[in-house]
């Protein structure tokens, strides 16, 4: 039975694991459909390079940083239980790859490639495992002092903060470094609208990525006996609400209505194992809301040029889902309780804090150092020429 137990385990983490992989596609196909045609092959290109970088970065550092362990073993031992300590590693890297990716979609059409790859191996192999094995490894006995002083502590059952939020927050200090895209605020006071290239290719990616979160948020159990069908309805609800808050508020834009789903899942990650699935539903509403109100604040008013908004979406919306975890997670709002409001907003404040910072030394050194944005003229070409050398489509076909 022990055995049947390890491999039911081991198959049900790797399912997890392989859902949020294909999540990994949605990022792509979410930021080609975003940025401008000439940009597209870049997307692409970016989420695969930085997901390998990844892969290397968070074997070899990250996963030793937050959890102390690691692979330089043989593969005797590595096969140990069915390799479930090899396939956790597979799920947890799936999060970890999903900060450079986030960070991807608001530094889009001008940011340098190879920099961004530096970024990527710093940010996934210390800054973003660092505050990950305080959340989920108990480091440092930073839980426990927060138990301590509130009774309860730091809950993060899906990476609202962990993930979404310190994502977020360290793509804010990327996107002001690099500054906006060449003519996008005018002096004059005009602002140049950037219509999506493709509302088909971003409704995908946010399919995609809606499917795979199914994974991110119940597989997060990590173990078959932990499954709860609880995470997986209040996923559904949140997704509903989200959609819905930002169809109303959005006017009916569809770019506004493909991330209203995302904005609702980003938030319930924290709490969705707690919450009642009315919770659940007022907790993706609020998030729809305040992506649709903030994306437009951001670029229309205080003229941030956040390519897909993914402060907003990420940032904010993953603040909230900590805070959410804390309201809608107690009982006295139909939740199953063993949560502190307290507890959730030092936990929160403490991810968006080193976040920013860390978002701020490693693209600030990178900035003084290499450069990070491309040239004027090979903004103006696009990424894709300039850095791939090829367009996502041949302006004319070779007739002979």
């Amino acid at each position: 039975m022990e055995a049947l137990k390890q491999g039911a385990d081991t198959l049900f983490i790797l399912l997890g694991a392989i859902m949020v992989l294909a999540m990994h596609a949605g990022f792509a196909f979410l930021e080609l459909g975003t940025v401008r045609r000439k940009n597209q092959v870049n997307a692409l290109v970016k989420i695969l390079v930085d997901f390998s970088v990844s892969t290397i970065a968070y074997f070899a550092v990250g996963y030793g940083v937050a959890y102390g362990a690691h692979f330089f073993v043989g593969a005797e031992q590595l096969a140990a239980k069915n390799g479930y300590e090899l396939v956790k590693f597979f799920f947890l890297l799936t999060f970890a790859a999903a900060i450079p990716a986030i960070i991807s979609g608001g530094i889009a059409e001008r940011a340098k490639f190879w920099p961004q790859l530096i970024a990527t191996a710093a940010i996934v192999g210390l800054v973003y495992p660092f505050f990950e094995g305080i959340a989920w490894n108990h480091h440092f006995g930073v839980q426990g002092w927060i138990k301590d002083v509130t009774g309860a502590e730091f809950h993060d059952f899906a990476g609202s903060v962990v993930v979404h939020a310190v994502g977020g927050w360290i793509a804010l200090p990327a996107v002001l470094l690099l500054g906006a895209r060449a003519n996008r605020y005018r002096k004059d006071g005009g602002i140049s609208a950037h219509p999506p290239s493709s509302i088909p290719f971003l409704a995908l990616g946010a399919w995609v990525l809606t499917v795979g979160w199914f994974g991110f948020n119940v597989m997060s159990a990590q173990t078959l006996d932990k499954i709860s069908g609880l995470v997986a309805v209040n996923s559904l609800m949140a997704m509903a609400g989200g959609t819905l808050a930002a169809l109303v508020l959005g006017k009916n834009d569809p770019g506004f209505v493909h991330n209203g789903p995302l904005a609702g899942l980003v938030a319930v990650c924290a709490g969705s194992d707690l919450m009642h699935p009315l919770g659940a539903l007022v907790v993706g509403a609020v998030a729809g809301a305040i992506f649709v109100v903030m994306f437009t604040l951001t670029q229309n008013k205080w003229k941030i040029d956040d390519v897909l908004g993914v402060w907003p979406l990420h940032g904010l919306c993953g603040t909230w889902g900590g805070l959410a975890a804390g309201l809608f997670g107690s009982q006295s709002l139909g939740g199953l309780g063993g949560v502190s409001l307290s507890a959730q907003l030092i936990g929160t404040a403490m991810g968006v804090t080193w976040a920013a910072g860390g978002g701020l030394l490693v693209y600030g050194l990178l900035k003084l150092t290499m450069g990070i944005r491309l040239s004027q003229e090979e903004e103006f070409d696009g990424a894709d020429r300039s850095i791939h050398k090829i367009s996502a489509t041949p302006e004319r076909e070779v007739n002979w």
